[in-house]
């Protein structure tokens, strides 16, 4: 089974920056679609930004500007960079993905979440 690790979230100021990764734990032929979400204790989780197999972004309108979603074909892995955070940011960040595990298996999984805390 293919498994994303997320890494990069940590404890920030009011209008400081984090960068966060998101990377599979085991050989995968490649991915396609790609999101990361987040989730407040005791609130659903909410979609924050895509990005298509062919790199087209598209952002939740409270971090449009702020936040921007890539990836790297190469190394498999995709990243949500994150200025000028708020406290509303606060959160557990999930990254999600689906894509090939071979050539002709197909997998899609969430994350484990890493925590994002901006203090005020």
């Amino acid at each position: 089974q293919v498994q994303l690790v997320e890494s990069g979230g940590g404890l920030v100021q009011a209008g400081g920056s984090l960068r966060l990764s998101c990377a599979a734990s085991e050989s995968i032929f490649s991915i396609g679609f790609m999101g990361w979400y987040r989730q407040v204790p005791r609130n659903e989780r909410e979609l924050v930004a895509t990005i298509s197999s062919a790199g087209a972004a598209a952002y939740a309108h409270s971090v449009k500007g702020r936040f921007t979603i890539s990836r790297d074909n190469d190394k498999k892995a995709g990243y949500l960079q994150m200025t000028n955070l708020k406290p509303e940011d606060t959160g557990v960040y999930f990254c999600y993905a689906h894509g090939l595990r071979t050539l002709e298996v197909r997998f899609n999984s969430w994350g484990q979440g890493t925590q994002v805390t901006v203090s005020s």
